[in-house]
């Protein structure tokens, strides 16, 4: 009787240990699953941020490259005002000198 007494405790045992282990074990690979989660969604945000500061270099530069050619175009015109005066001062040099 002392025999079966021993398996049936061993069994006990072994089956608690068994339950105790895999508890364990699932919660040992919870963490770990909320642990991969929480990189992935750092690398999410980080590589948002990234692209972010691009989007705001783009614009800024875009802002700039506008307020470039508003210069380029004024300047255009004052060359434009300019070749135009010396036009029609060669004109009149060229009449004077006919006459």
């Amino acid at each position: 009787m002392d025999f079966i007494l021993i398996t049936a405790l061993i069994g006990i045992v072994a089956t608690l240990s068994g339950i105790i282990l895999g508890w364990s074990a699932k919660a040992k690979e919870a963490k770990n699953e909320v642990r991969k989660d929480a990189e992935l969604d750092t690398a999410l945000r980080t590589d948002m941020e990234y692209l972010k500061r691009g989007v705001d270099d783009i614009r800024i530069e875009q802002r700039s490259q506008g307020q470039r050619m508003d210069a380029m175009g004024e300047r255009l015109t004052r060359v434009e005002e300019s070749s135009k005066q010396a036009h029609k001062r060669t004109c009149r040099n060229s009449k004077i000198k006919a006459s």
